[in-house]
């Protein structure tokens, strides 16, 4: 079995890499859990992960002609895969973003659940790519009105190319009261339900700096719970591998959004 989702948002800064780990991690303890840093412009992932040494990133699977193999950028932390992405600017200009769907289609063989940390923005195929490719998209959010407004341009975009929606997670809520009424309406207008609301936390943050997940950081603080929540309420539906595979393979993917 195996389900692709989509962690993505409608700006930068609401912790979609943060959220990423945490719900792999959670989830790690079900499945069998793969993360990959799609955000190949911007990646943050192996700063989370303790990866800024590695070896091979993702991209180097995605250079044309390469001779590296999916294994090589696939590394084992805090129980579940973790495929980082390198932060070089030559690197991110050679690499091809069509290659991803064969390397997710080769992840896709041997695991239960593939998280993709996608780009903030959608103004390129890199950015719009994991949405495409995904089963179901799992939208980060800060709780304000604008959020909720780009939030929503994801999820149609998404709908467009036929990516369902899991659920809202989110992040960053000072008060809790004033996070409700965004709540209420995100579960208007959101096809999937509310899955956690996150506070804000210094300890998301020293997690960061440290180079280690928050639920491996502070797995007793307030957001981590609010993360297993997350994980929790996150209904993961089987696929059979091979069709995922085949799926991700032949997939269409825009030139622009």
């Amino acid at each position: 079995m195996v389900e692709a989702f989509a962690v993505a948002s409608g700006k930068g800064g609401t912790g979609k890499t943060t959220t990423t780990v945490a719900l792999g991690m959670a989830l790690a303890d079900e499945y069998d859990v793969t993360i990959v840093d799609a955000d190949t412009g911007m990646a943050n992932l192996l700063f989370h992960t303790g990866l800024t040494d590695a070896d091979a990133t993702l991209h180097d699977l995605l250079v044309a002609d390469t001779d590296a193999d999916v294994a090589d950028a696939v590394y084992e932390r805090f129980g579940m895969s973790v495929v980082p992405c390198g932060t070089s600017l030559a690197a991110f200009e050679e690499a091809d973003p069509d290659r991803l769907r064969e390397v997710v289609a080769q992840l896709a063989d041997d695991t239960d659940v593939l998280l993709l940390d996608s780009p903030a923005a959608l103004g390129s195929k890199s950015a719009v790519l994991p949405i495409v490719l995904a089963d179901r998209v799992v939208v980060v959010l800060q709780p304000t009105i604008p959020a909720l407004s780009d939030g929503l341009k994801v999820q149609e975009y998404a709908h467009s190319y036929g990516t369902d929606t899991a659920g809202v997670v989110f992040n960053k809520v000072h008060e809790a009261e004033g996070a409700s009424g965004v709540a209420e309406k995100a579960e208007r207008y959101f096809d999937g339900p509310t899955l956690a609301t996150v506070p804000d936390a210094d300890a998301a943050r020293a997690a960061r700096r440290d180079g280690v997940p928050l639920l491996a950081h502070a797995p007793e603080s307030e957001a981590a719970r609010a993360y297993r929540e997350a994980a929790t309420n996150l209904d993961v539906r089987a696929g059979e591998s091979d069709e995922v595979a085949d799926r991700f393979r032949s997939a269409v993917v825009p030139d622009s959004p």
